[in-house]
């Protein structure tokens, strides 16, 4: 479904969106994903009291793995793991698709602390 369009988006109540775990982590870890059916990295990313967690991102167009490495960015930590390839994702990694369809990654303005929920 396109929220750009004039459908109109399902409303959700205040209570719903705070269930979802959105936080923000650093990356500390990218590799190229051959396996993927579409380019990827597999990217590990540090949560704070979360742990690290690990993920695939198709974010091959305006990222290399040396300026992914460090950044801040916006997960989803509490959808269950998605096998991927063989690999384990356990969260979502957060972004914008540009006038390409390529992601843009979410990420706070300023350093946050790991862990650090979206409010």
């Amino acid at each position: 479904m396109r929220y750009d369009s004039v459908e109109l988006m399902h409303e959700i109540q205040f209570s719903e969106f705070e269930r979802v775990e959105l936080r923000a982590g650093t990356i500390i870890k990218v590799e190229e994903f051959p396996q993927a059916r579409k380019p990827a990295y597999k990217i590990w990313v540090d949560f704070g009291e979360f742990g690290i967690k690990q993920s695939s991102a198709q974010v091959t167009v305006h990222y290399t793995p040396a300026t992914l490495l460090g950044r801040q960015i916006m997960g989803v930590i509490n959808f269950p793991p998605k096998n991927i390839a063989g690999f384990k994702s356990e969260f979502l990694i957060t972004g914008f698709a540009d006038t390409t369809g390529a992601i843009v990654l979410v990420h706070p303005e300023r350093s946050v602390p790991n862990g650090a929920k979206l409010c």
